[in-house]
């Protein structure tokens, strides 16, 4: 088991480095931090859980090449870039109708939750920037004396944790002023300005450079 991580300073390097760029707002982080101003404590770390999936979703597929697809056609990267992008917008959309969260309380709890799963899975997973991270961080630590896959697979889930442990403390920061967001004029401005960041991070992405090195 030991063979799959690499030396001691390399693999203490790897794990600053990963904590570092877990604490780096992206797309996953301003979700579960809307999510918690404007749902609550509850919905933001279940969030954490849809986004940390997504996450190692791209890992997986960084480790079995998918990431290689992605340097090599234009077009597959664009795809999933702009579905992403747009899934984004549909979420600044939803979020802006009334019924989105005004009505959340009438809404059962575990279809609301599941929502709030599946909504930050997508909002993960349909991020290529996030495979092509993985693709150019990971064989900084690989030893050449383990199998590159397993390895990489090992350390992208390490890495994929480490995320998760960050973006919990996002969701609980949040969630600890979502209450002063439960009167009506709070909770409209929350969802307009939740909203607003959705829509906007959605444009921006399809918006950006879809190669690194920008």
């Amino acid at each position: 088991m030991t063979d799959i991580f690499p030396s001691w300073p390399l693999f203490s390097a790897f794990l600053l480095a990963s904590f570092v760029l877990a604490m780096t707002p992206g797309p996953g982080v301003l979700y579960i931090v809307t999510r918690s101003l404007v749902q609550g404590r509850q919905s933001g770390l279940v969030s954490v859980v849809g986004v940390a999936l997504g996450n190692l979703g791209n890992a997986l597929a960084a480790s079995v090449g998918l990431a290689a697809l992605f340097a090599v056609s234009s077009l597959a990267f664009s795809v999933v870039k702009y579905a992403g992008a747009l899934y984004l917008v549909y979420l600044g959309v939803q979020m802006l109708r009334p019924s989105a969260i005004e009505n959340l309380v009438a809404m059962p709890a575990a279809t609301s939750l599941t929502r709030v799963f599946r909504d930050g899975f997508v909002v993960a997973l349909l991020n290529p920037k996030t495979t092509v991270f993985f693709a150019a961080f990971l064989p900084q630590f690989l030893s050449p004396d383990a199998p590159p896959m397993f390895q990489s697979i090992a350390l992208g889930s390490l890495f994929v944790a480490i995320a998760a442990l960050t973006d919990s403390a996002y969701a609980l920061a949040a969630g600890a002023v979502a209450p002063a967001l439960r009167g009506s004029v709070a909770r409209r401005m929350g969802r307009r300005l939740g909203g607003g960041l959705f829509i906007g991070l959605g444009v921006f992405t399809a918006l950006a450079e879809s190669r690194a090195g920008k």
